[in-house]
């Protein structure tokens, strides 16, 4: 399979089934309506280990283009290869998204609330200080990109003709242990802003919620929407100085 047709099916399934659990519990009358933050934080991290299961041994499971920069920024991946997959990546997010949207299309008609259904599609703050909810997110995307970073392989990531590819990216952790990952990021780090950590998760399903005929919509909030791009690719470049300081740290205690 092409690389970047892995990355949007995998991006698409992580939306699938990481917006679908906000659905789940946000929309009325569906069985785990108002089961929590918990069920939320799980659902993602679960989401996050079947896309990586499915994809991380063709395209290394990306899913998400602050993993994509922060990999290129250490050195890990060629730059030509980032335009492609972040391409996909929001393909694949809005299409998860749009998937969404049929799976509940008759809860949606039966819920009111027009942030509720917001909530579905793209994340928002539970508090509203825009440079308070940039840190939350650089701090919480730099998590999950050190992680990655810490496991990556030695060498660079590169496609040639064939567009065969070493599997760096989330994959890198393991689907079991990244999904962990993101699963304490939300129950640690995502009471603020719902915790994007990720641009195409956000922007792709907010896009979604625009163009979509969803009953008794609000407007996608454009004013917040640059805070969940921003803030990950800022994350994603906080996790590579310190990735490259913890680097640093260690060749001088070789030496010494």
């Amino acid at each position: 399979m092409d690389v970047f047709l892995a990355e949007m099916i995998g991006t698409a399934l992580l939306i699938l089934l990481g917006n679908g659990v906000v659905a789940n519990v946000v929309l009325n009358e569906t069985k785990g309506h108002a089961s929590g933050w918990i069920v939320i934080c799980a659902g993602w991290g679960f989401a996050v280990f079947v896309a990586v299961a499915c994809v991380a041994d063709i395209s290394g499971a990306h899913l998400n283009p602050a993993v994509t920069v922060g990999l290129a920024a250490a050195g890990k991946m060629a730059w030509s290869a980032v335009p492609g997959y972040i391409m996909a990546q929001m393909t694949g997010a809005l299409v998860g998204a749009a998937l969404v949207f049929v799976f509940y299309q008759s809860h949606y008609h039966v819920t009111d609330n027009a942030d509720a259904k917001l909530a579905t599609f793209c994340t928002g703050p539970a508090i509203r200080s825009l440079p308070t909810n940039l840190l939350c997110e650089v701090l919480a995307t730099a998590v999950l990109v050190l992680a990655v970073l810490m496991h990556v392989p030695a060498g660079i990531f590169t496609i040639d003709g064939r567009q065969t590819v070493d599997t760096i990216g989330l994959g890198s952790i393991g689907a079991i242990e990244v999904g962990l990952v993101v699963f304490g990021i939300g129950l640690s780090l995502g009471g603020t802003t719902g915790y994007a950590i990720n641009p195409a998760r956000d922007l792709g399903p907010r896009i979604a919620h625009f163009l979509l005929p969803v009953p008794g919509k609000r407007d996608s909030d454009w004013s917040y929407a640059p805070i969940p791009v921003v803030g990950p690719l800022l994350g994603a470049l906080l996790a590579v100085g310190v990735f490259q300081l913890l680097g640093l740290g260690l060749t001088a205690i070789y030496k010494g």
